[in-house]
């Protein structure tokens, strides 16, 4: 398999994940149940799942209140368009 093939399949895999377990936690919360750490949601957003994040808390409707989840609503795009920054630097340093 090819270097960009498995890379691209490690993308799709984090962020489906991390789109499943942002649905959960919204499962979990409507059910008044023990929630998912928001650390662990951050760090999933942090290792290129902001995709699926971003998607998960749209889908769901969750954690999307600007006052109530700051690192959510600013930090998860934020971090994606850091992700999207840095790959088109290593993009443009390849194709150099």
């Amino acid at each position: 398999m090819m270097t960009i093939e498995l890379a691209a399949l490690c993308l799709l895999g984090i962020n489906t994940l991390t789109f499943l377990i942002y649905g959960l936690d919204k499962l979990l919360a409507i059910k008044h149940r023990r929630r998912i750490p928001e650390a662990t949601l951050l760090t999933l957003a942090f290792l290129t799942g902001n995709i699926g994040a971003m998607l998960g808390m749209a889908l769901f409707r969750h954690k999307t209140d600007a006052r109530a989840h700051p690192g959510f609503v600013w930090g998860v795009p934020g971090m994606f368009l850091a992700e999207l920054g840095l790959a088109v630097c290593l993009i443009l340093r390849v194709l150099s």
